[in-house]
Order: structure tokens, then C-alpha cells, then sequence
């Protein structure tokens, strides 16, 4: 990477400071060599940030359906694809980890919509026969920490806007968050075993904005999770009047009429002893407000969310 990109250095300076160990990228290209990853993970590790071990596959977004899906009499249209995308790939997902991956992962990415159990479709969808549930990708993903194995639930669903009456949109990103759920109550096969880590963005909010909150407050409240709340006072800094929920949960800085809301989630296992939670966004007066420039979208409108776990 050349570092002549305001916004890439922006991100890269923020991923330094937090120093993960196991980090969930939304919103990158994916390429079948991994060239874009192995460039990112030089450019961390040149920032003394060592995550050697990656794993992405192909996501629905950009994926051609042949189909007119959004309904404008026009073919082969982001809106067109599996999920929105201008090409295959565009805004994928992928996962970098100090630790190995281990085999045995499972990809829901191409799980139709309406293979979901309990799927709540629009009226008169003309298109459930192709039409798969991830906008971009749902991955079970085990993981070998130094104490033993875990798994990762990782998804990125689509905003619940965008569409008409039919609330297509919404109903899908209700659903896409509601895939966790049935998975772990037992819905699509065996359950994952052992302590999970669902993480992800679910471009929902809980108690604020569009979209079907019930769906994110039914992963939130799984008796096999626990929510850390990860919070911030650049957050609390910046609370809009107008918001039922705790403004220092927020994770993405999104400006009126939208409004900042809490769409990226980490949540543990139930029972996994969390030693610290926090989303990185400075209050004002902070230096490390710096990292995201004069008007704090340097790095975009999201946050980096953080949960450090207890290893034994």
C-alpha cells in the first residue's frame, strides 16, 4: 500500500491504536488472491500490528442474479445483485487474527432467504426462488486461541432503508441478524459448541433508527451471549436529542437527519470473563481525537468496537 490514501491511513492509524488481536473488516473488496488483504496486513504489521492469519471468501455483494430484483426495468444494476455491489466482491468481509484459524468453517452465505426457518419474506417477493438472505456474508469460523478453541459468528447485513412500503430492506436485515439465533437454538443443524464470539455489523440499533430493532434485541438477549455495551465519551459527546438509547453505546457517527446509532456488535459467550469493552471514539479534547480528523470522519462514519477477553 502506497499511503497516499487520506481515509486507508486514517483506518490503519485507528486499528494501531486499538492493537487487536482478532479483527472483523466490513465494507472491503475481496479478490480470490487475497492481494488486498496481504497488503493491509503489511501495512498493520509495519505499524507493529501482527495479524498473520486471514480468512475471507467470496461475498453475495455484486454477485449477478440475471434478474431485475429492485423492479426499474434495467439489468445488471448494483441493486440487481445478490447484494448490492457494483461488481462480484465489492464490500466483503474479512477476518484477520494473531491466532490460526482452524477448518470446519461454515458459510450461510449462500443460504436462500427463504431457507431461513421462520423467514419473513415481503408480500408477493417474485424473486425467493434465487434470492439468498446475506446481503454480504455469514460465516461460522472456529478459531484456535492459546487456551483452546473458539468460534466466530461474523456477518455484515444490509441498512434497512432504501426500499419502498414493502420494507424489503428491513425485513431482510431482521432476518440476516436473526440467522444467529437460529443457529444457536439448534435451527440449521448442529449448533456450534463451545465459547463463540458473534461479531459484526448488524445495521441495527436497538432502541433508535429504521429497521426492525426486535430482531438485534433477540441476539442481544441469547442466553448463550453476553453484551459487554462497549462505550465511548466522544459518543456521549455527541448524543442526539432525539435518541431513546445510551449515546455511548453508539458505534457509527452518522450525522442528522440520521442520527448516531449502535450498529457494530461483539458478543461473547455467556460466562467468558470480559476484562474491558470500548469503542474508539475520542471525546473532543482527547489527542487521540486527532486519529480522526478535524471533522471525525477521517476513517468513515463507523467505529472500531473492542472487547478484551481473558484468556487462561
Amino acid at each position: 500500500m502506497d499511503g497516499d490514501d487520506p481515509q486507508l491511513n486514517a483506518i490503519l492509524g485507528v486499528i494501531a491504536e486499538v492493537r487487536p488481536d482478532l479483527l472483523l473488516l466490513t465494507d472491503i473488496d475481496f479478490d480470490a488472491g487475497h492481494a488486498a488483504i496481504t497488503a493491509l496486513q503489511g501495512a498493520l504489521a509495519e505499524r507493529g500490528v501482527d495479524l498473520p492469519h486471514a480468512f475471507a471468501l467470496p461475498p453475495n455483494s455484486g454477485v449477478p442474479t440475471g434478474r431485475d430484483l429492485d423492479g426499474n426495468g434495467r439489468l445488471g444494476e448494483a441493486r440487481d445483485a445478490q447484494g448490492y455491489g457494483r461488481f462480484a466482491g465489492d464490500g466483503g468481509l474479512a477476518l484477520l487474527s494473531r491466532w490460526p484459524f482452524a477448518t470446519g468453517a461454515r458459510d450461510f452465505t449462500s443460504l436462500l432467504w427463504a431457507d431461513l426457518p421462520g423467514a419473513t419474506l415481503p408480500g408477493g417477493e417474485a424473486n425467493a426462488d434465487i434470492q439468498r438472505l446475506s446481503s454480504t456474508a455469514h460465516w461460522q469460523v472456529p478459531l484456535t486461541l492459546p487456551d483452546g478453541p473458539a468460534t466466530i459468528l461474523a456477518w455484515s447485513a444490509t441498512p434497512p432503508v432504501f426500499d419502498g412500503p414493502e420494507d424489503r430492506n428491513g425485513l431482510r436485515g431482521a432476518d440476516e441478524a436473526r440467522l444467529w439465533t437460529v443457529l444457536m437454538d439448534g435451527g440449521l443443524g448442529p449448533p456450534p459448541e463451545g465459547r463463540l464470539i458473534v461479531m459484526g455489523n448488524a445495521n441495527l440499533d436497538p432502541a433508535d433508527g429504521d429497521g426492525r430493532r426486535e430482531a438485534i434485541a433477540a441476539v442481544l438477549a441469547h442466553p448463550r451471549l453476553q453484551d459487554p455495551r462497549p462505550a465511548s465519551a466522544g459518543g456521549a459527546a455527541a448524543a442526539d436529542a432525539d435518541h431513546a438509547g445510551d449515546p455511548a453505546l453508539d458505534t457509527a457517527d452518522w450525522r442528522p437527519p440520521v442520527g448516531n446509532l449502535r450498529v457494530a456488535y461483539l458478543l461473547p459467550s455467556a460466562g467468558w470473563p470480559v476484562e474491558g469493552a470500548g469503542v474508539f471514539w475520542p471525546a473532543p479534547d482527547d489527542p487521540q481525537a486527532a486519529l480522526l480528523g478535524e471533522d471525525g470522519l477521517a476513517a468513515g462514519p463507523h467505529r472500531l468496537a473492542w472487547v478484551d477477553l481473558a484468556l487462561d
